[in-house]
């Protein structure tokens, strides 16, 4: 019952929680099991070596407890395969413009813009034009720790 004594009516699952991710992208080993520890660290991003990923793709990232943020660099023409990971992911370009077809849709996240990509979301990216984009991660990216991103590679 709520407070005006009416009675609640039970709320349907989302359509987004009940999606699956499609088998033909879903990354195995993108959350890991192992617990870790919360620490106070100050990281400058020039202390952090770039990983090149392909000539057109590189990164770096700093990895909290439950968290992750990456500083990606992609060349204009790079391009993300359709993948899908369990991990919330918050996309914000700081310098650039992505192309995104994702959920349906194709949306182009340009600089100062964010894009809230769910959970076992399929989507691909094309870098429009040299592009710096910052990923944050929940739970951190476990494939991207482990190097076992073979679809960025």
């Amino acid at each position: 019952m709520t407070k005006t004594g009416a009675a609640k009516t039970p709320r349907k699952k989302s359509a987004a929680k009940a999606r699956k991710p499609a088998n033909s992208v879903a990354l195995k080993g993108t959350v890991s099991k192992a617990k870790r520890k919360a620490e106070l660290r100050h990281v400058p991003w020039n202390s952090v070596e770039v990983e090149a990923l392909n000539p057109l793709l590189g990164r770096h990232f700093v990895v909290g407890q439950s968290i992750m943020l990456a500083r990606v660099l992609l060349k204009k023409g790079c391009i993300v395969p359709e993948h899908s990971h369990p991990n919330e992911q918050l996309t914000f370009i700081l310098e650039g413009a992505l192309k995104f077809w994702i959920d349906g849709k194709i949306i182009v996240v340009h600089a100062g813009e964010v894009l809230t990509i769910p959970p076992n979301m399929p989507h691909k990216a094309e870098a429009l034009e040299d592009t710096v984009d910052f990923d944050v991660f929940s739970p951190p990216r476990a494939d991207w720790m482990s190097g076992t991103d073979a679809y960025l590679r």
